[in-house]
């Protein structure tokens, strides 16, 4: 069973686009939670996930709530600036859903409230804001693969 990447209104088209291609490269879902900031058929969008758009599973949800009803009983980790745990702390299972927000705002307080120990962070220098989405959903996804052994990957 594939991991499967949350992005809850992204805004970046190639943000988006580059995470497609993370997630067709690892047989990862992608789900995309609306609003999004931009359309799929937006030529950034498809530049960055090049020819890769083809071979990525995508599911749309209308808004976190349609997700949240769409998957009750997902397995969670919300990657937040606001996390006291780092994100090579759990222990991932093939199956789990890894959550990102939204590149200027991150994911909401109305999301984190209740997650507890699941709401995690990668680590930087103090003073920064946060790191690019693209790359943090690559950081995060890579460690949990890593951790299962990389199954079905060369």
């Amino acid at each position: 069973m594939p991991f499967h990447v949350v992005l809850v209104e992204p805004e970046i088209p190639q943000n988006t686009g580059n995470i497609a291609r993370t997630c067709a490269a690892t047989g990862s879902v992608l789900h995309l939670v609306y609003p999004l900031g931009f359309t799929l058929s937006e030529k950034h969008v498809k530049r960055a996930g090049l020819d890769y758009w083809g071979q990525v599973v995508i599911e749309e949800h209308a808004s976190w709530s349609a997700f949240c009803r769409a998957h009750p009983r997902a397995n969670c980790y919300y990657f937040s600036t606001k996390g006291k745990r780092l994100y090579t702390e759990p222990r991932y299972r093939e199956g789990d859903f890894l959550i990102f927000g939204p590149e200027t705002r991150g994911l909401p307080a109305a999301i984190l409230e209740g997650a507890g120990d699941r709401v995690l962070r990668i680590p930087m220098r103090p003073g920064l804001r946060s790191l690019n989405l693209a790359n943090s959903v690559a950081l995060v996804l890579y460690e949990a693969l890593r951790q299962v052994g990389f199954p079905s990957l060369v």
